[in-house]
Order: structure tokens, then C-alpha cells, then sequence
């Protein structure tokens, strides 16, 4: 008999503390990562919609090699042919099809809705990522990336204690 209640107190005492451990782990985290395409052909100055040099199709590489511990449930990049060659090697990593949206029009309040408690992956440019990160966060926390930077990961993390962000240089080349 005091076996048996010895085991109903300890199920009493254990159990509890499993659920609240339990409720703990489903705490949502949605993470941005956000870089600017890789280096792109400047030979043509009137090309509006270039592809990446030898060196940006090398960094591109090298960002999925960068991101391989990172499971991306998407990958985001504006429909440009410098920023699809970008995502794509990290996309092709992740078995994921490239997802395009315009960072002129995007409504931010939808964007982080449709992707609460995912890994995501913004591909843009050197106005419009920073930018990117600042609607997420609600601030004016970032500039504009200086046009010879293709070097710069944002990543920002959202749950339920706030918004937080950090940026990093990636020399990755």
C-alpha cells in the first residue's frame, strides 16, 4: 500500500511538470534571414535586370553553404534575375521552390502572418532589405546597404517576448 501511494504522489508531482514543460517548448519563433543578392554584371549600365557575376554565382554557393544547418521552410526573393540566382543554390538545398514578392507592395502585417513560426529567407536589395527588416521590426533601425556590400545577414526573431535583431557581415567569398 505505500508503494502504491508513493507512485500516485511522484505521478502527481512528475506529470504536472512534463506539461508545463510541454507548453514551454510550443512556444512559436518565426526567424527572418535577410541578405541582398550577390554581386551583380555591371558591364551594362542601361540592363536593368542583370545576372550575377562569376564572383555573386560563387557567393551564392557560398550562402547555402553558410545556411546548411538552417531548415528553411521558405525562400523569398524579388523576381529579378540577381536575386533568384542568389536564393536559388539555398533554395535547391532546401528543396524548396523560390517564393516572389514585390517589397514595394508586400503588406508586412500579412507577410509575417502567413509565415508565423517559420524559418524564412528574404532575398533583396541594398534599399529594400534593409528596409525589409525595418517594417518586421517596426522601426527605423537599419540604412541602406552601401552598393559595394553584399556581405550583410539580418536576422531577426520574432515570439512571444518581442522582436529582436542582429546583423552580422558574412565575408563568405
Amino acid at each position: 500500500m505505500k508503494k502504491l501511494i508513493f507512485i500516485l504522489f511522484i505521478s502527481l508531482v512528475v506529470f504536472p511538470s512534463c506539461k508545463e514543460n510541454a507548453k514551454k517548448n510550443d512556444e512559436v519563433i518565426t526567424t527572418y534571414y535577410l541578405i541582398r543578392h550577390a554581386e551583380k554584371d555591371r558591364s551594362d549600365a542601361s540592363n536593368k535586370n542583370p545576372e550575377l557575376t562569376e564572383q555573386g554565382l560563387k557567393r551564392a554557393e557560398n550562402w547555402a553553404k553558410h545556411f546548411e544547418e538552417v531548415q528553411f521552410d521558405a525562400i523569398y526573393s524579388t523576381d529579378y534575375n540577381r536575386t533568384k540566382q542568389t536564393a536559388m543554390p539555398t533554395a535547391k538545398a532546401n528543396n524548396l521552390e523560390l517564393q516572389y514578392y514585390n517589397p514595394f507592395k508586400i503588406k508586412i502585417e500579412k507577410f509575417i502572418e502567413t509565415t508565423k513560426g517559420e524559418t524564412v529567407l528574404v532575398v533583396g536589395h541594398s534599399n529594400t532589405t534593409p528596409q525589409f527588416v525595418n517594417k518586421i521590426l517596426e522601426e527605423s533601425k537599419y540604412e541602406d546597404i552601401a552598393d559595394d556590400n553584399n556581405a550583410n545577414l539580418y536576422k531577426v526573431t520574432l515570439s512571444k517576448n518581442g522582436k529582436t535583431s542582429e546583423l552580422s557581415k558574412v565575408d563568405i567569398n
